[in-house]
């Protein structure tokens, strides 16, 4: 079966489409990934390699499944992890939708701005679920399995991969450069996802 440290020796567009399915988990707090976005360290021009010292730092300085989260627009917190392939391709996955499993009424207190939320909007892009799941910047440069992390991964319980029928695939959102590329990946009818997707 597979595991997160070898999910974060795959190449990112694998990575990032094996994940679907897959149970994110903080405290009591838990989602089903529905939606990622891939990233290469390479050719990739809205990756963050391509035009932050830092992160190009990073990748060099960190092994497979690092933990990578950066502040988006100086508010909110975004989770991603390192992928290294065996022949040293390096590449990002940002995780960015959820389907809230467990713990809905403490993600609805974090989350909540007075005014209610409906479940589908809990963890409904990349933002709200790390506000949801209380995930920040304490677990930037962790491993996915290191012991104090504060979120696991684990894999679907029958230990299989979506079906390709399953998943939809469509341009990246949120960003300027390289944007039609088709690396944002989604579990295909589910109401969860961050946004509607292009498909050309």
């Amino acid at each position: 079966m597979m595991t997160a440290r070898s999910l974060a020796t795959l190449d990112p567009l694998e990575a990032s489409r094996t994940l679907l399915g897959w149970t994110l988990s903080c405290g009591s707090c838990s989602g089903m990934v529905v939606e990622t976005e891939a990233y290469r360290e390479h050719g990739d021009q809205a990756c963050h390699t391509f035009f932050r010292k830092t992160a190009r730092d990073f990748v060099h300085h960190h092994h497979a499944g690092a933990v990578y989260i950066y502040l988006n627009y100086g508010i909110h917190w975004l989770l991603n992890f390192l992928t290294v392939t065996p022949d040293g391709e390096r590449g990002f996955v940002l995780i960015r939708a959820l389907e809230p499993l467990q713990g809905l009424d403490e993600m609805r207190l974090r989350r909540q701005k007075g005014r209610p939320l409906r479940n589908r909007d809990l963890c409904s892009g990349p933002a709200k679920l790390t506000q949801a799941l209380g995930i920040g910047p304490e677990d930037h440069g962790r491993h996915l399995d290191h012991p104090e992390c504060s979120f696991t991964l684990t894999p679907r319980a029958d230990g299989e991969a979506l079906l390709p029928a399953e998943i939809i695939s469509g341009p990246r959102i949120g960003i300027t450069r390289d944007a039609q590329l088709p690396w944002r990946f989604g579990v295909a009818g589910n109401p969860h996802l961050s946004a509607p997707f292009s498909i050309s």
